[in-house]
């Protein structure tokens, strides 16, 4: 495996430029490293990498590509059983679209929110 392909150097180096404050180039990253996480199954660090590169977004005030962002780390988590990460990309994703003024959205991940919450306190 060639350095450029290795997930674990691309999570650090990401992280490195988010921390730089260089947002599009450490999303540009982050989408890269996710991609190759899935594909070596390591779902979790996946959805890690889809909240980092929201993150991201979020940061550039690109709130409509921070939520999708936000969104496929969700839909990712709840997949895969991280229900408790997953919400807090919903959070996440419903403060894009607040900043974006879709009153729609908010409310429906508003519900969404609610139900998982919900889902959560009853495995307790």
């Amino acid at each position: 495996m060639s350095e450029k392909e290795d997930p674990v150097k691309m999570h650090k180096d990401a992280n490195n430029l988010l921390d730089a404050g260089k947002f599009t180039e450490a999303r540009e990253l982050f989408l890269k490293t996710a991609e190759l996480y899935r594909k070596k199954q390591n779902f979790f660090d996946a959805t890690t990498m889809l909240y980092k590169a929201g993150e991201c977004g979020f940061g550039l005030k690109e709130y409509e590509k921070a939520a999708e962002h936000f969104m496929q780390s969700a839909e990712l988590s709840f997949e895969k059983g991280y229900d408790r990460f997953g919400l807090s990309a919903l959070d996440f994703a419903r403060d894009c679209y607040k900043a974006l003024g879709n009153t729609a959205k908010v409310e429906e991940l508003d519900k969404r929110i609610k139900e998982v919450k919900t889902k959560l306190e009853s495995t307790f």
